[in-house]
């Protein structure tokens, strides 16, 4: 057999594998039910034509499945998205559902290693029914697994975007938490076990969506950062997030041409109403200060209390940590301080300065916040903010109240600036609740109460005027909120990026990318 021919037949056996994966009735089941392929999946994300396999000839390492397994559940390779380098996989369920076995898990691993070593982003696509259990049981067998040793070493070097495309447990549900930016298909569901497992462990029955459906995660666990409509959604999502970040952690984020206008905008008097009972749409407020006019929001329902977002200012991409009035008038809840946690965390890695904007009435109290542990969690949100080496300007935009104003990047927090807007408002606490508090027997023996409480009030509120802190320096200067865009235009314009020499990594990046 000349070396001609066994190039040929290497060349069948390729194409075989990839037209067939693990077999034609399993292929038309996965179309009838409206869904694509792993193989479709990686295609429809990555530039046309930029896909590279590695591991095509990989096979199950069991004698009874060899010939029929073929990628061993898993499809794994490099290729581009917008013309940059990434590495890609997934799992293949026309192979025993995309379950993880050695060698499937050897062929990731290797991709994980050389995505980190190389520095490119990697993207993965969920979807197993979880170990191979007749190729674990055995104690031999099961010494082989070695779950997450090499994303749990990543310490944030590259980006990391796992998407949940169907029934995840196990395997690709870890490496959802491993992630930095995980997407949900609605339909889908994500979890540690299945509804069966959980029956036969526990006695509960339960379904898919109320164990880890889309809403779950969406709304309740902040597991998951967008929902995605359909697998076509998802590819966008994956696109839209990667544009914002550089192509691992020693170097800036990619920054786009822009020459537009730096001058008022006036628009911002009617979007924040002086009334600072009365809500407004914060996200409004941080697309006017934006390049194009535009957010890319993660985990938008949950934590609502704060919006963390990217965005663009003269070209260059931004974090966004927004107060949410619209919220539990923006007082920062458990969930919202792990929300911030991780944003922070993800930005400085990534080398992204952060923009903080300020209308909060401070922490949430009660006692179910002092149950969810609020205490634990503020603190992790503050010692996030003052470790971060990027960038930080903040702008308070119509109150500060308490210790959320020091968390927010207040005044000596490591910020590289604080600027107030004429009507804001500064102080330990709100003036309303401080005068109940602190004057409260005065209040109960005066002949008015009312009157004066609302005296009492006044002046407390000419104390909590932005002046007396710009004129301490606790606020770097008071701005007209009509020129906060071009403030900010500035500031990211001349703020330094310090980012790692080469296989560096900053204090944050080894911190979990799941709390």
């Amino acid at each position: 057999m000349e070396l001609k021919d066994h190039a040929d037949d290497m060349e069948a056996r390729r194409e075989k594998i990839r037209a067939e994966m693990g077999g034609s009735s399993r292929i038309a089941r996965i179309h009838n039910e409206g869904k694509l392929t792993i193989r479709e999946r990686i295609d429809g994300m990555l530039d046309e034509g930029s896909f590279v396999e590695i591991g095509t000839f990989a096979q199950s390492e069991m004698r009874a499945d060899r010939g029929k397994t073929p990628g061993d559940g898993k499809i794994s390779g490099m290729g581009k998205v917008d013309g940059r380098p990434v590495v890609i996989g997934g799992d293949d369920i026309t192979v025993k559902q995309g379950s993880s076995s050695h060698i499937g898990g050897k062929r990731m691993k290797k991709l994980e290693e050389y995505a980190i070593k190389h520095g490119h982003p990697i993207i993965y696509y969920g979807e197993t029914g979880g170990a191979r259990l007749p190729d674990l049981l055995e104690p031999d067998e099961f010494a082989k697994v070695q779950p997450g040793v090499v994303m749990g070493r990543r310490n944030r070097k590259i980006p990391a975007a796992t998407v949940i495309s169907g029934l995840s447990f196990g395997g690709s549900s870890f490496q959802s938490a491993y992630s930095d930016f995980v997407v949900q298909v609605k339909g889908t569901c994500l979890a540690v076990t299945s509804p069966r497992v959980v029956e036969v462990a526990t006695g509960e029955q339960i379904d898919f969506e109320a164990l880890g459906g889309w809403e779950v995660h969406d709304k309740h666990t902040g597991m998951i950062d967008r929902v995605a409509e359909d697998e076509t959604d998802g590819f966008q999502l994956v696109r839209d997030y990667l544009s914002f970040l550089p192509q691992n952690a020693w170097e800036e984020p990619p920054r786009r041409d822009w020459d537009g206008d730096l001058g008022r905008d006036e628009h911002m008097y009617k979007l924040v109403p002086t009334r600072r009972q009365r809500g407004y749409d914060m996200r409004k407020v941080i697309k006017r200060l934006t390049d194009d006019k535009s957010i890319f929001e993660l985990k938008p329902n949950y934590g609502g209390s704060l919006v963390t977002c990217f965005g663009r200012i003269a070209g260059r991409s931004v974090g966004f940590i927004a107060s949410n009035p619209m919220v539990g008038a923006g007082a920062i809840t458990p969930a919202a301080c792990d929300k911030a946690t991780l944003f922070i965390c993800m930005c400085d890695a990534f080398n992204l300065p952060i923009i903080f904007l300020q209308d909060t009435p401070g922490f949430m109290v009660g006692r179910q916040v002092e149950h969810d542990r609020l205490l634990s969690r503020a603190i992790m949100m503050v010692e996030a903010m003052v470790q971060s080496r990027v960038p930080r300007v903040t702008v308070i935009l119509r109150k500060a109240f308490g210790l959320a104003y020091a968390a927010l990047s207040g005044n000596d927090m490591g910020g590289d600036a604080v600027l107030a807007w004429p009507n804001a408002e500064y102080s330990f606490m709100d003036p309303e609740v401080g005068v109940n508090v602190t004057h409260a027997r005065n209040l109960a023996e005066a002949a008015d109460p009312d009157a004066e409480r609302a005296k009492l009030i006044e002046e407390w509120r000419q104390d909590t005027s932005p002046y007396p802190a710009a004129g301490t320096m606790a606020f770097d200067e008071i701005i007209d909120p009509a020129e906060t865009r071009a403030w900010l235009r500035q500031y990211v314009d001349r703020l330094h990026i310090d980012v790692p020499r080469w296989g560096e990594v900053k204090p944050l990046a080894s911190w979990p990318t799941c709390l």
